[in-house]
């Protein structure tokens, strides 16, 4: 069974991993706007994958006896200063995500709560490959400049990506 303070840390999580579908979104909507379809695809993935957090946490508060509570979903940001720009504030939030989920398992430390310690593990070495795959793009899209065969070769790239989901095996 959580402990009240787990239970509300871990249903603010589901909802910040809702907000942050919502706010990969709202990326995906501005670089159609601007023309980068590959990018609109690498965000709509994005969001997709945050989904599929929420649900992973919601399944588990479930399964430990606790109870969901979802909230309304703050407005996401929707204007951005480039293709430059919409990355570094996709690995501004990745940061932000991962400040939570250090924060979840610092207090299930503290509690000595081994199962949650142990769900979480799956989090963090999730969070270590999000901020890695953003530094990097970020890197690759700076690079480019305002080179637009450049820019337009790393879109074609982000066009290719594909969600897969978790599976149990890699929890």
């Amino acid at each position: 069974m959580l402990s009240k303070s787990l239970e509300k840390a871990l249903n603010e999580q589901i909802n910040f991993e809702y907000y942050s579908a919502y706010t990969y979104l709202a990326m995906a909507a501005y670089a159609e706007d601007i023309d980068f379809s590959g990018a609109a695809n690498f965000f709509t993935i994005q969001a997709e994958e945050e989904l599929s957090h929420a649900k992973k946490i919601y399944d588990y508060v479930n399964q430990k006896g606790g109870r969901v509570k979802l909230e309304g979903i703050e407005k996401p940001r929707f204007e951005y200063e480039g293709l430059v720009n919409i990355f570094e504030e996709g690995l501004k939030h990745e940061q932000e995500v991962t400040k939570r989920i250090y924060k979840i398992a610092d207090l299930a430390l503290e509690e000595k709560e081994h199962a949650t310690i142990s769900f979480l593990k799956w989090f963090i070495d999730e969070q270590v490959e999000e901020e890695e795959s953003f530094t990097n793009l970020v890197k690759k899209i700076k690079r480019a400049g305002e080179n637009e065969a450049n820019l337009y070769m790393i879109d074609d790239e982000l066009a290719t990506r594909t969600f897969v989901p978790p599976t149990k095996d890699s929890l």
